[in-house]
């Protein structure tokens, strides 16, 4: 195992945390893209910004723990023998990041020269970013999924370079569904063959098949998938793929600059996520009080039959260290409603502070990684390239790439809308509705209702 795969173990062992909409308010420990968060510094670096006034040396702002931070570590050498500068990594816990960087851009002490951060801070960070266009060629633009640049864009202006992308795809157990048997009685069942979904009709129908009692003691220990647990923004992030899948776009707010999340393709999609769960029972007991630790846990141990998980959870689900059901775990692309296949991708960036004194090397700094996208790979599962998706792809190991392209290329897959009070429409609004809504105290539409007045009131509307 390379040094970088060890670096960054525990990020493919405990993938476990949810997307997030916050800002910048602490406490928060999920990121954009299912990435585990806010756990590990680097004790020599933290807290020890490198002296920015002069000297060959630059300063890097990651994420401790994370893969920035891995390969931060990793090609710091020879970023130094390429281009005689020093690479200094400050490692801070996730919302540390926003946190520093925050504090930078009102301060402009030039104290970090890189960072790497999360899409949805772009819209509080974006006055104090260098524009990188300069860096965004054809040729790289070319290589890079539909989408990216632009979740790096505000106000017609490029200011980040993707380092990775991910997105929920379908885990499922091949074991299941390519069993003789179980496909002869899928198809007495419900008429069709049974093979991975890719509507929701037929997600409905497998989830609903492979929830049963295995060993007959009257309790079901096999369920046919899950949801994510209230408790962490995940919930939020599943109902907007589901909505996008369901023709939603522009996303939460419309292009008048009001909420519509009271619209059909959202109260559709939250209608299909509490008939999962409440009508069909699909789900374990419990689901909605799960961390995305114990759901993850399930599938691992065999106790669910499929999963839309982030992208590289496929790894640790064929670990055999990790899971019981290691070499049995297939991966499809994400499922697809009346509007085809969508989701709302987790992107992570590199960016320049304009506040940094050393904005040429910066952007050397940034093209440098850039070229070494492969490593981002190779520590957690994905990357930002295309190619490296089709490439590493066809091994059996990265198959999730084949289907996680599928579901970046498709055109319902859309971005987090570019919001100023995007951490309090989340916390305010659609968490407590979606919340509603999956315990059956509201049903969709009510639930929703009440989430577009609340957005109205936020943006001022």
């Amino acid at each position: 195992m390379s040094k970088l795969a060890i670096a960054v173990m525990v990020v493919l062992v405990s993938v476990l945390a949810g997307c997030s909409g916050n800002n910048g308010n602490a406490g928060t420990a999920a990121n954009g893209n299912g990435n585990v968060t806010g756990g590990k510094e680097n004790a020599g670096n933290a807290g020890a910004p490198a002296d920015t006034e002069g000297g060959d040396s630059i300063t890097v702002l990651v994420e401790g723990g994370s893969p920035a931070f891995a390969v931060a570590q990793e090609t710091a050498e020879a970023f130094k023998q390429q281009t005689g500068y020093e690479v200094k990594i400050e490692s801070v816990p996730y919302i540390g990041v926003y946190d520093k960087l925050n504090a930078e851009m009102k301060a402009r002490a030039g104290s970090y020269d890189v960072a790497t951060i999360d899409i949805l801070w772009f819209p509080a960070l974006a006055n104090g970013l260098t524009p990188m266009g300069d860096l965004l060629t054809d040729e790289v633009t070319a290589d890079l999924f539909p989408g990216l640049i632009e979740g790096g864009t505000v106000d017609g202006k490029p200011l980040g370079m993707p380092v990775w992308t991910n997105s929920k795809i379908l885990l499922y157990r091949t074991d299941l569904f390519e069993d003789p048997k179980e496909k002869e009685a899928f198809q007495q069942e419900y008429g069709y063959e049974l093979k991975p979904p890719t509507t929701w009709e037929q997600y409905r129908d497998a989830a609903k098949f492979f929830t049963r009692d295995t060993n007959n003691d009257g309790t079901k220990d096999l369920y046919g998938t899950t949801v994510f647990g209230l408790n962490n923004g995940d919930s939020v992030a599943s109902w907007l793929d589901h909505a996008a899948q369901a023709g939603a776009g522009p996303l939460v707010v419309g292009e008048d600059g009001k909420a519509n999340v009271n619209t059909k393709p959202y109260v559709d999609a939250l209608d299909f996520l509490t008939k999962v769960l409440r009508e069909d029972k699909s789900a374990p007991e419990g689901a909605l009080n799960m961390a995305s630790s114990e759901t993850s846990e399930l599938f691992w141990n065999g106790k669910l039959a499929m999963m839309l998980a982030w992208g590289h959870f496929f790894i640790p689900s064929n670990d055999p260290a990790k899971s019981q059901v290691a070499g049995k775990v297939g991966a499809a692309p994400m499922i697809g409603g009346e509007a085809g296949v969508g989701v709302v991708p987790g992107p992570w960036y590199q960016v320049i502070p304009s506040s940094s004194k050393k904005q040429e090397i910066a952007k050397e700094y940034v093209k440098f990684i850039y070229g070494k996208n492969e490593l981002f790979l190779k520590a957690l599962g994905v990357a930002s390239r295309k190619s490296l998706f089709e490439q590493y792809g066809q091994k059996p190991e990265y198959a999730h790439l084949l289907a996680l392209n599928t579901t970046l290329s498709a055109k319902q897959t859309q971005n987090r809308p570019v919001l100023e009070f995007w951490n309090e429409i989340e916390s305010e609004a659609l968490v407590p509705a979606v919340q509603a809504a999956l315990s059956g105290k509201s049903t969709p539409q009510e639930a929703l209702d009440e989430a577009a007045e609340v957005i109205n009131e936020i943006q001022g509307q």
